[in-house]
């Protein structure tokens, strides 16, 4: 089977963890330590910066698909031709924070101009957590008409919980939660949910209608590849455990 193939079978199945390394990062060894990690753990794919350097390191230390992120479609053609196997419009966090906003018209006409550089290669796309729920969902729905093969949700970066422990990570998953459930009630493709998910809140994306989660900083912002690997494997057992039960219970 490709990697390709248990791309496509992880997202039937309701599995796939995509580990993210961040839009704008570009460190070498963080990466690669969070690419290893990935491939240890058991992750179903990466997702890297959209920079021909990374590609071909990530590349050398995994065969697990290579999805790279960017908002300007020109760097993803040559991210393709170094060997990334899917891309992502999206990862918008990092940009919040310096006041950088995308809203509806821009996100669908950056997926517009991808999809006339490479019509054929799969395209994921995130949906801004900063629209309207209802405007988010519209959006989906207008993406996947524009050619977006996968629709990613966030909020992470929006929401502001108030406890500790389990009730915190389920407070800080929200949004990005409520965005799968109703997207993926409106749209035929897989719906990744990302941005703010832990191992609790995985399954909890899963029971919501995503296909899978997208994780970044509960992995890439640990200090040790044995950390990582752990946060990784913890991440495959609780979606594991989730579909396991759903099977079950039919």
């Amino acid at each position: 089977m490709t990697a390709n193939s248990k791309l496509q079978r992880a997202f039937e199945q309701g599995k796939a963890l995509k580990i993210i390394t961040g839009l704008n990062n570009f460190d070498a060894a963080r990466v690669a330590a969070t690419v290893k990690a990935a491939d240890i753990g058991g992750a179903t794919f990466v997702d890297i910066a959209a920079d021909v350097n990374l590609v071909q390191m990530a590349r050398k230390l995994t065969e697990l698909p290579i999805c790279v992120s960017a908002v300007e479609p020109e760097k993803f053609v040559a991210a393709v031709n170094a060997g990334a196997d899917l891309i992502e419009i999206g990862n918008f966090d990092s940009f919040y924070a310096q006041g950088r906003r995308f809203e509806a018209q821009e996100v669908l006409a950056l997926t517009r101009e991808t999809r006339s550089l490479l019509p054929h290669i799969t395209l994921s796309v995130t949906v801004p957590h900063i629209l309207e729920l209802d405007r988010q969902v519209q959006l989906a729905i207008d993406l996947v008409k524009a050619g977006a093969d996968i629709i990613q949700t966030e909020g992470g970066t929006s929401a502001k919980p108030v406890h500790a422990g389990v009730l915190g990570l389920i407070e800080k998953a929200a949004p990005t939660l409520a965005a799968a459930y109703e997207i993926s009630r409106a749209v035929s493709v897989p719906v990744l949910c990302a941005s703010g998910i832990s191992s609790v809140t995985a399954p909890l994306a899963i029971a919501a209608g995503a296909k899978g989660v997208g994780v970044g900083a509960a992995i890439n912002q640990l200090n040790s590849e044995v950390a990582m690997v752990a946060a990784v494997r913890s991440l495959v057992e609780a979606m594991a455990m989730q579909v396991g039960d759903r099977v079950s219970l039919r």
